[in-house]
């Protein structure tokens, strides 16, 4: 095929990635928005030009310094790293949640998960009200189906366990994998998807809508399947959503199936582990992520791909998040901080660095926009598209970028990082503070004000807190 002149690439995904203001707007107002990027994502498609696949891997609870290229120092991790040299490295780039289902919820939809029920969950488990993707809610798998791509899930999904919660009812022609935030690696088992009291847990993966039993480490199970979804013959440019549970608990390596697996404690980040163990499953994950893109090389669509690394929030335990403060479920840096990494051959340049603030949202948007597919205008999106810094040209730095927790809040407005950590106020300077230590808000009362206030605007357009 021929490839995507970086013009070309440009003229379709701006046509496609109109994004509406990160606070929001009304339905009038975003049906004007998308309406004409509707028009131009159908007038994009280059006639003898192909859209791209694209792979998104998404990575559970690996903190912004846990691959060697983003510093961690007490083990490698080469084909992450070689990634990042044969693309585009992020540098602030963001969750937008500090905890799983919050984060998935945003990049399924597009949207801040605080406006849907299930992105409230903080996560979602057995004890959560029984809430999901409502059905018909827009996704971005309906969306891309509906441009004309093939649509996969293989991983977890952690957003709602009925039935009609299920990731084929919501724009994904397959799913293979785990339905709750933390499975035993060995048994795939959880407590979570046992709803029988006093049980054992029941193993919880899962084949469409039919629990499967498989033998095998599911790091590795994930990655096969993921290879033979790959290397399969394709009438159409596809979507894969590989949603690795890895690095998350419980921590068992590969080598660890004689373990007494209670030794690991009854739930997810209670016991067990240790940075062996978790240098193990790191080296495992980035193993397997390399044999993922050996098969993507295999099939001869390497060129046609677009991939895209991430996390889904910070990390804990185990994790490496310097030079940030927090870590998992805090609204500190290093709590949503995460690492990001994006390549297309001949498109995106090799061996590339930005700075440019980037959230789970944007990613969305910006598979949306090279994939010519429009966003429901109902739905308006929250993301921004990313192509601007894709092709090596810095977007407005001016971000508005806004996070909530049941306690804490968040936001970013340029550099300046406003933080209410259960009542506590703070402003900080990122540009010169990294690490949250500077304490600002007397010093520069006007921007505390300022940036409170637009945090407070997004706030009251989201729904209510779960208390």
């Amino acid at each position: 095929m021929a490839d995507l002149t970086r013009r070309d690439f440009i003229g379709a995904a701006l046509g496609a990635g109109a994004a509406v203001s990160a606070l929001g707007g009304s339905d009038a107002r975003a049906q004007d928005v998308a309406a004409p990027a509707r028009e131009a994502a159908r007038a994009s498609a280059v006639p003898g030009r192909t859209r791209p696949n694209v792979l998104f891997i998404l990575a559970d609870d690996l903190g912004y310094g846990d691959l060697s290229c983003y510093g961690r120092p007490d083990y490698k991790t080469p084909v992450l790293d070689a990634l990042a040299k044969q693309g585009l490295k992020f540098t602030s780039n963001y969750a937008a949640a500090p905890v799983c289902t919050p984060t998935r919820c945003a990049f399924i939809t597009g949207r801040y998960a605080q406006r849907l029920p299930v992105g409230l969950e903080e996560p979602l488990t057995n004890r959560s009200p029984e809430v999901g993707i409502p059905a018909g809610h827009p996704t971005i798998a309906t969306q891309l189906r509906a441009a004309g791509y093939g649509t996969a899930l293989i991983g977890k999904w952690h957003l709602g366990w009925r039935p009609e919660f299920n990731p084929v009812r919501h724009g994904f022609d397959e799913f293979f994998g785990v339905l709750s935030g933390a499975v035993d690696y060995f048994t795939h088992a959880a407590a979570d998807a046992n709803k029988v009291e006093g049980g054992a847990p029941l193993p919880d993966l899962w084949e469409n809508e039919t629990r499967v039993e498989r033998r095998g480490y599911l790091t590795d199970l994930l990655t096969e399947r993921a290879i033979e979804y790959l290397t399969r013959a394709h009438d159409k440019p596809f979507f894969l959503s590989l949603q690795y549970t890895a690095p998350h608990s419980p921590w068992e390596a590969p080598g660890d199936a004689s373990v007494d697996h209670a030794d690991h404690g009854p739930g997810p980040m209670t016991a067990g582990g240790s940075r062996a163990i978790y240098a193990a499953m790191m080296q495992n994950l980035d193993a397997d992520v390399g044999r993922v893109l050996a098969a993507l090389k295999r099939a001869g669509r390497e060129r046609d791909t677009l991939v895209i690394f991430t996390s889904d929030n910070g990390g804990e335990r185990y994790s490496y998040n310097w030079p940030f403060s927090g870590e998992k479920f805090d609204l500190n840096e290093g709590g949503t901080r995460v690492p990001a990494i994006a390549r297309w051959p001949g498109v995106i340049a090799a061996n590339a660095t930005t700075d440019q603030p980037a959230v789970t949202m944007d990613w969305t948007a910006t598979i949306l926009a090279v994939a010519a597919a429009a966003a429901d205008p109902r739905y308006p999106l929250d993301g921004e598209s990313l192509v601007p810094a894709l092709r090596g040209e810095r977007a407005v730095r001016e971000r508005a970028l806004f996070w909530r927790t049941r306690t804490r809040g968040a936001a970013r407005i340029g550099d300046w990082k406003y933080l209410d950590d259960a009542g506590a106020e703070h402003l900080f300077d990122l540009r010169v503070d990294p690490g949250e230590k500077a304490e600002l808000k007397a010093k520069h009362p006007d921007v505390f004000a300022g940036v409170k206030s637009r945090y407070d605007a997004w706030a009251a357009q989201m729904l209510p807190r779960r208390t």
